[in-house]
């Protein structure tokens, strides 16, 4: 049995040299880089202490992205695209130093598409990563809007994932910021939303070569695909873009497994076909599985035809890893 793991951050060893010296880097303030890891000891270890984590967990191969903590659409363009290329290079470093543990996803500056098409590009050709991981919106911007369509056009044409993961606030956040429901319902609530931005407003017909991966079991998406289907059936706004109903697009993503509930992965394998599931565990925070190799082992009602296609054949289709 093999396991990879598409779903798993990583954070550039540079960040943390610049907070023990008490210096910024790229605009970011020593005490912002502790903030955004001193939750979860483990993201500032080192990649030896990872693969011994990995070794612990059964886990053959990490697919690194840098930390949704890094995405910074707010600032500067110009200053966060260098921030991204630095943390573009050392994941691809690490995948040349380790080829049989690790692969990556490329960090983008999404408010600045131009930029963020040349950064794909360069990652993906010059620096061998896969695509990149990006979050549910831009500074409120959705994906519909016709700004983004360079990008999605490029991602299509090298072959690339893109990874959609929240970074900060939810769509929970303005209403109820406690008890970290932000993350356990406004998390799930954005990717359905995503999941509608792209459908609804005609991406995914546009580019249907289009590789979109759907983190945390695609949230809240398949559970209210119906009630999208009936908006779609009675609501000609619903119908400008797409001439079919949206859950027949639930088959053109990906998802990763990480649903914390085996019925609710039962459900999403049903709705989307088991070739669209891959193993994901948002390693190394404190959302992950403990030991989310023996949780996917141990459920009764996947089969074991099912998670094998789960824990690695699902990759060989998706990133043409082997």
């Amino acid at each position: 049995m093999r396991t990879i793991d598409f779903h798993a951050h990583i954070s550039p060893e540079a960040c943390f040299e610049a907070m023990r010296q008490d210096k910024s880097w790229h605009g970011i303030s020593p005490d912002e880089i502790f903030n955004g890891h001193k939750y979860n000891p483990r993201t500032m270890w080192t990649p030896e202490q990872r693969m011994d984590d990995m070794d612990s967990l059964g886990v053959d191969v990490h697919v690194l992205s840098t930390g949704a903590f890094f995405y910074f659409y707010d600032r500067d363009a110009a200053q966060v695209t260098s921030m991204d290329r630095e943390c573009n290079n050392y994941v691809s470093q690490l995948t040349r130093e380790h080829p049989t543990r690790f692969a990556g996803l490329a960090n983008l500056p999404m408010q600045d598409v131009r930029a963020s098409v040349a950064e794909l590009e360069r990652s993906v050709t010059q620096l061998g990563l896969k695509g990149a991981m990006i979050g549910d919106h831009v500074n409120g911007k959705t994906y519909d809007d016709p700004g983004f369509l360079p990008l999605w056009q490029a991602a299509e044409q090298l072959g690339a994932v893109i990874f959609i993961h929240q970074g900060g606030g939810t769509v929970v956040s303005p209403r109820l910021d406690r008890y970290h429901l932000p993350n356990t319902i406004g998390n799930l609530a954005d990717r359905a939303v995503t999941f509608a931005s792209f459908v609804f407003g005609g991406v995914m017909d546009k580019y249907p070569n289009l590789k979109v991966c759907l983190a945390h079991g695609g949230g809240y998406t398949c559970f209210g695909a119906g009630r999208m289907d009936r908006g779609w059936q009675v609501r000609s706004e619903a119908r400008v873009h797409i001439q079919h109903p949206p859950s027949t697009y639930l088959n053109r993503f990906y998802y990763d497994c990480l649903t914390h509930s085996e019925k609710a992965l039962r459900m999403l394998i049903d709705m989307v076909g088991i070739d669209k599931v891959v193993f994901g565990t948002d390693w190394p925070f404190d959302m992950c599985m403990d030991w989310p190799v023996a949780w996917l082992l141990k459920m009764e009602s996947i089969t074991q035809e099912e998670k094998d296609a789960i824990l690695w054949k699902n990759f060989e289709k998706l990133l043409g890893l082997s």
